[in-house]
């Protein structure tokens, strides 16, 4: 046999067979604790957050000679179990044999999360809305961002797997990377367990950044038509010509309505008294009158006799 002979390539539905019965078999030993990673159709991810982590595995060249091998694996399912936790992801990968994976990603440092809470205050407006990718651009920008972002570089990754590869990043450990986004599809709290984050201490960042509103003294002040509605009183005039008086209580409110209000004297009764002070001048003007006519009749008449 020549040296350069080569084992042709197995063709696609092929491995995709061969993943599938290695998977049976794996779960009769494995019981229902396996995770595997099934991919529909070409397109690995399909949220933001797990396009934004295969968008930021491929934007290092450290990783590119490898990474098509790795996307055909993950796509014909050949990655039979995978497992996220704090710093660390696991997972098992089918090729010419079964092999495991260990990958273990550096936690996120201090003053970097701290900086990044800062920049993403008051952007934020839930916990929901972040897992979700529902968020605006300057968010997004500072996620993936290279130097200031949440996702790991190729200096905060350490890769290890059974098979005799001797790249950094095999195509066995590259499927599992690529199954990583594929999971963050729908659990995307996952990238914040890699990074030994939580997720909820910046919406409690955003809270405590908030500003508190100041008390205010000043009572709300009500208009004319109001004040007459609340005490039954008429505010008609002008309030700099009426006297400086307390408002009524509500107690006394009822009274005040119930007392009448002093009516003007009526004309009829004005003519009346007009006619009895006439009535009564001219009274006393006839009674003297005849005091002047007893003077008269006082003197003595002469006598109408004739003298004999």
């Amino acid at each position: 046999m020549s040296w350069y002979y080569f084992e042709p390539r197995p063709k696609v539905h092929e491995r995709r067979a061969a993943a599938i019965r290695a998977l049976e078999q794996l779960q009769q030993t494995a019981g229902g604790s396996l995770e595997p990673v099934i991919v529909e159709g070409r397109k690995i991810a399909q949220t933001f957050w797990g396009q934004a982590w295969c968008d930021n595995l491929e934007a290092y060249r450290d990783f590119e000679y490898r990474l098509p091998r790795g996307r055909s694996y993950v796509r014909n399912r050949a990655v039979l179990d995978l497992k996220i936790e704090p710093g660390k992801i696991s997972a098992k990968v089918h090729g010419s044999s079964l092999y495991d994976i260990t990958v273990r990603i550096a936690p996120l440092p201090d003053a970097r999360w701290r900086q990044f809470k800062q920049r993403s205050a008051g952007r934020i407006a839930s916990l929901i809305e972040l897992l979700k990718g529902e968020l605006s651009d300057h968010v997004i920008q500072q996620i993936i961002d290279r130097d200031a972002g949440l996702f790991p570089a190729p200096d905060e990754i350490t890769m290890q797997c059974s098979c005799l590869d001797w790249a950094v990043m095999c195509k066995h450990v590259a499927a599992a990377m690529y199954g990583v986004g594929h999971r963050l599809d729908r659990r995307p709290e996952l990238l914040f367990a890699m990074r030994q984050l939580d997720p909820a201490e910046l919406i409690e960042h955003a809270a405590a950044m908030a500003p508190i509103p100041r008390a205010t003294t000043a009572q709300p002040v009500l208009d004319d038509n109001q004040v007459a509605d609340v005490f039954g009183i008429d505010l008609a005039q002008d309030a700099s010509d009426a006297p400086a008086t307390q408002p009524p209580s509500p107690r006394r409110k009822a009274k005040r309505k119930a007392a009448p209000a002093p009516s003007p004297t009526p004309p009829a009764r004005m003519a009346k008294k007009a006619k009895a002070k006439k009535k009564s001048k001219k009274t006393t003007k006839t009674a003297a009158r005849p005091r002047q006519a007893d003077s008269r009749q006082a003197q003595p008449r002469p006598s109408l006799k004739k003298k004999k």
